[in-house]
């Protein structure tokens, strides 16, 4: 993770850790915050078994995103979010970390 916030700090963005988990088992969550509103990316598991990101909301009220967390974080207390300020709604997930 902190790869990731290297990398969209190095794009211009703000990002940061704004829920630790446990190191080892928690799911990683991913909250963009934009000019039209705030995307939601989860955890996504490809057909050959990679692990990345699916958008879950897109250009949804913030509190909207915040319920999603809070539910999400009652069947897993050991989730992480990772919280990117982007003007353009930029994520910064490579191709192969996406779908």
């Amino acid at each position: 993770m902190s790869a990731y916030v290297r990398r969209c700090s190095a794009a211009g963005a703000f990002a940061a850790i704004s829920r630790k988990g446990d190191e080892s088992a928690g799911a990683v969550f991913v909250e963009c915050l934009h000019g039209n509103g705030a995307d939601l990316y989860g955890p996504h598991t490809f057909d050959d078994g990679r692990r990345g990101f699916e958008k879950l909301l897109s250009g949804a009220p913030y509190m909207d995103v915040t319920e999603r967390i809070e539910r999400e974080a009652s069947f897993d207390r050991d989730l992480w979010l990772v919280t990117v300020e982007d003007r353009d709604g930029r994520a910064f997930f490579t191709a192969d970390e996406y779908e």
